[in-house]
């Protein structure tokens, strides 16, 4: 795979920089573009059809956890997202992986391991550090979850992260500009497809998305 335009989705400019340099080396002749929060994100993901590859700080101003990673994979799912954090915990990392990342950097990797870590994502492998000590078990509900959720709309994922939020039918509609009725349907096939039986567990399913 040839990427021709990469995101760096970081709010550190000196960290943004070192990835740079490192794509350089991996890619020459790539297009590199930039965004210092989830807003400036996915304005640039919008007006970029042809954008490849991403990566995407986990704490990046506007980003609650993991909730942008399955807004991408939910909106975007062709577009291959490596997951960058100072925050390195095994358990951060897995759930990176499960919930769709094709990758996780910590921030503290040098220019060579970054690289390498390019290179297996291009190359159709899962990459995480040699070092890293995941969990003994894998947490299914995690991959179920990021199953689940890949199976809404659009407009259904944005429905259910405003009932995470605690909007009620009118305000949705409100906001999305859409009937209520149309928000009734969307709660029903959000219901469903979660496999759960009302709004507020559908609310707890989301929030798990969330880091605490």
């Amino acid at each position: 795979m040839l990427a021709s335009t990469i995101l760096i989705a970081d709010d550190h400019p000196l960290f943004r920089t070192a990835l740079k340099q490192a794509v350089g080396q991996c890619l020459p002749n790539v297009t590199m573009l930039e965004a210092n929060s989830v807003d400036e994100l996915f304005n640039v993901v919008e007006s970029t059809p042809e954008l490849e590859i991403m990566f995407l700080d986990l704490h990046m101003p506007g980003n609650n956890g993991f909730t942008s990673l399955t807004r991408l994979q939910n909106h975007h799912p062709d577009i291959i997202i490596i997951m960058v954090s100072s925050d390195d915990a095994p358990e951060i990392m897995q759930k990176a992986i499960d919930f769709g990342a094709a990758a996780f950097i910590p921030k503290s990797a040098d220019l060579t391991v970054i690289s390498d870590a390019i290179t297996a994502v291009l190359e159709g492998d899962t990459w995480l550090p040699k070092d890293a000590n995941l969990p003994s078990q894998t947490n299914h509900n995690d991959k179920k979850l990021a199953k689940q959720l890949a199976l809404l709309t659009p407009q259904q994922y944005v429905v259910l992260s405003q009932i995470a939020d605690g909007q009620l039918n009118k305000q949705i509609a409100y906001d999305l500009n859409i009937k209520e009725t149309t928000v009734k349907k969307h709660v029903s096939a959000i219901l469903l497809k979660l496999e759960v039986t009302n709004r507020t567990m559908a609310g707890m399913a989301f929030q798990q998305l969330t880091l605490n």
